[in-house]
């Protein structure tokens, strides 16, 4: 397996897991909190910002569509139009800004809690102002609904990804590493320095021809 089919192999897989996750929510006003910001830290501290990101987009295509994979098991483009859209769109940043900050800080520990807290920055931020834009809520109203009442829960989930993200993308980026040494590593031919029937070849002639045997 090439790493490129290991990528889209493990982009896939986060997609599958968000879908699987991300309808489990608890209500807690018109904003739900939902698993899925937990899923996107993982996805985005082990896979690159690329297909981390690729990863949310599929999530969000597959939930357009109609498929119940959003918070409460719902799905539809409306939701996306809806006072919880913002936070779902927002997804998509949220998991590049994380996978950029670790790649930028050489994936050191506290790159990924840097990663994980702008990341959620970001998401507050595409949620609040989308929910004020359809719902008219004054910043101040906008914040208490979208932004309070996850503080808390959000800190957890980052503590949590904080702690298994590098352990998954150092187990990943070993393997892609052991399989491009075994990929690169030469086997040298070896000689075979007896005949069928196990006697010393004997060494070649390399005299040079002279006036004698050359053929005329």
């Amino acid at each position: 397996m090439t790493n490129s089919t290991r990528d889209m192999v493990f982009t896939a897989l986060f997609t599958a897991v968000l879908c699987a996750v991300a309808p489990f929510a608890i209500a807690v006003g018109p904003i739900p909190l939902s698993f899925a910001t937990l899923v996107i830290y993982l996805a985005a501290g082990t896979l690159d910002w690329k297909h981390s990101a690729l990863s949310v987009i599929l999530y969000v295509i597959i939930g357009a569509t109609g498929v119940p994979v959003f918070s409460n098991f719902q799905g539809g483009f409306h939701r996306i139009i809806g006072a919880t859209g913002g936070f779902i769109i927002g997804y998509i940043p949220c998991a590049i800004a994380i996978g950029l900050i670790v790649k930028s800080f050489r994936k050191k520990l506290p790159a990924f809690a840097l990663g994980m807290v702008i990341g959620t920055v970001i998401l507050y931020t595409c949620g609040t102002v989308w929910f004020m834009i359809l719902t008219g809520n004054t910043l101040v109203v906008s914040l208490g609904f979208c932004v309070t009442p996850f503080l808390p829960g959000d800190a957890l989930k980052i503590i949590l990804a904080c702690l298994v993200a590098p352990q998954l993308r150092t187990a990943l980026e070993r393997t892609y590493r052991s399989k491009t040494q075994r990929a690169v590593t030469p086997s040298l031919p070896t000689t075979n320095t007896t005949n069928d029937v196990g006697a010393p070849l004997a060494a070649p002639d390399f005299r040079l021809p002279t006036d004698k045997n050359i053929e005329r």
